[in-house]
């Protein structure tokens, strides 16, 4: 009780806090030639950071710089941000709801007992499942769901490392509600404990079940990393592709600053900035100086990051596990494989059925998205084959064929390429050196290191 009772004092103190120091929300069209310029000013907290990047990227919204900054309680973040065409953003809801998201009365206020993300009701029921990958594995588990009734409307999956999470969202078959009778769902973690178990599996397979809605991203992501997917597995064909398309992570202690510095060099893409967030948050880290900037076809990322104890890294073995979950973190949303994009007419089992399909013709889903939108069905595969090379593209015709050519649509091949080594040192320092950064400086929106 006494704890609890702190807890209350703690909260409402911190939001007093806020309420007299508001966060101040700005959009900028004017400062930046090709960018929408997003500054956010407020008082801190452990998590905001995730936060306001989170709002952005829920939005499609793509951070090619950013340039962060909450020494001494107070958050100053600027974000260079254009919509998935590369344009600024003058949508005039966008700019409101980032405004509304970002602002005094929304997301930012804090409480000690939220998690970033999730909802407070939904009208399905969520399935968590992490286990051993193995090729037909997502058909299996459609075809379990459909076999009880069960109407998926919804799924994301990420494959990594042998290791497979996935969240799928599902529905009464016959009501359209969610599923929230106990012994129903008990058989329903039982069916598919078995399905992710398999016959030979010495790792340890795991489902929930919750009628709660998680950010679906950061919820995978704190799954892969409760599955310690981040630990290298032995096989040679993995260890040499992971040799190959690993990003460059490095972390040195700036002892007469009393941080450990983070550099990261890695293949840009969208979300990017992100998943690396979401891990520093969700292992304990507070970000208090950061940059990141996009180079063509790299991205570059350095944070001057503590534990939330206030200490920087101490030891070689926790330095390592940083590394290896940053690492990690960059590569699951980055799988291998030919992308194929489904729309349709809705239906119960049409999931399994697809998803079958791609199993009798030797393909693995390496990553999947799905969802239920005005009684259609679209979503997004990226296949190999069962051994994890390119498909054929007869293979492909065959499936194309027995699902509906214009259902199934060929789009990219999705493959990663290799870093190349950086020339020089990524340095918040430097950074500062830069016309863009003396611009902010100036501005007050960012300032110097203590």
């Amino acid at each position: 009780m006494d704890w609890m009772a702190s807890l209350d004092i703690d909260d409402e103190y911190e939001k007093l806090i806020i309420r007299m120091n508001p966060p101040r929300v700005l959009i900028d069209n004017k400062s930046c030639e090709n960018a929408t310029l997003v500054k956010v000013d407020s008082a801190n907290k452990h998590g905001i950071l995730l936060e306001v990047v989170q709002v952005l990227t829920d939005l499609d919204l793509t951070i090619s710089k950013a340039y962060i900054s909450s020494d001494g309680g107070w958050f100053m973040d600027v974000f260079h941000v254009t919509d998935k065409d590369g344009n600024k953003i003058t949508n005039e809801k966008v700019i409101d709801y980032i405004q509304q998201s970002l602002g005094t009365n929304a997301c930012l206020l804090p409480s000690l007992r939220r998690t970033v993300g999730v909802k407070a009701a939904s009208k399905h029921t969520a399935i968590e499942l992490t286990g051993t990958d193995r090729p037909g594995l997502l058909s299996e588990v459609f075809a379990v769901l459909t076999d009880l009734k069960c109407n998926v409307v919804g799924a994301e999956v990420w494959t990594h490392n042998m290791r497979v999470a996935s969240v799928v969202y599902v529905t009464d078959d016959s009501t359209g509600a969610p599923v929230d009778n106990p012994e129903r769902l008990s058989m329903i973690k039982v069916q598919l404990c078995n399905v992710l178990k398999g016959d030979n599996d010495k790792r340890v397979a795991k489902t929930v079940v919750s009628t709660g809605v998680t950010h679906t991203e950061r919820r995978l992501h704190q799954m892969m990393f409760a599955d310690r997917d981040y630990e290298r597995v032995h096989n040679g064909l993995l260890e040499s592709r992971d040799d190959k398309f690993r990003p460059l992570v490095t972390l040195q202690n700036c002892v007469e600053k009393g941080y450990s510095v983070i550099n990261i060099k890695s293949k840009d893409r969208s979300k990017l900035l992100f998943d690396t967030v979401c891990t520093l948050t969700d292992m304990q880290y507070v970000v208090f100086h950061g940059t990141v900037d996009s180079d063509g076809p790299d991205a570059f990322q350095e944070y001057y990051i503590r534990h939330m104890d206030g200490c920087p890294v101490n030891s070689e073995a926790e330095r390592q596990r940083i590394i290896h979950c940053l690492e990690a973190a960059i590569e699951r949303r980055v799988s291998e494989g030919l992308r194929l994009e489904l729309c349709s007419g809705d239906r119960t089992g049409f999931l399994s059925d697809v998803t079958r399909i791609f199993r009798e013709n030797g393909l693995s889903v390496t990553r999947a998205e799905v969802s239920t939108r005005a009684d259609k069905a679209v979503g997004v595969f990226y296949v190999t084959d069962a051994a994890g090379n390119p498909v054929h593209a007869k293979t492909i015709e065959a499936v194309r064929g027995e699902i509906g050519q214009t259902i199934l649509q060929v789009k990219e091949s999705y493959s990663k390429s290799p870093s190349e080594e950086t020339g020089g040192r990524f340095s918040f320092g430097n950074i500062l050196k830069s016309t863009s950064e003396r611009f902010l400086y100036n501005l007050g929106l960012t300032k110097s290191l203590p």
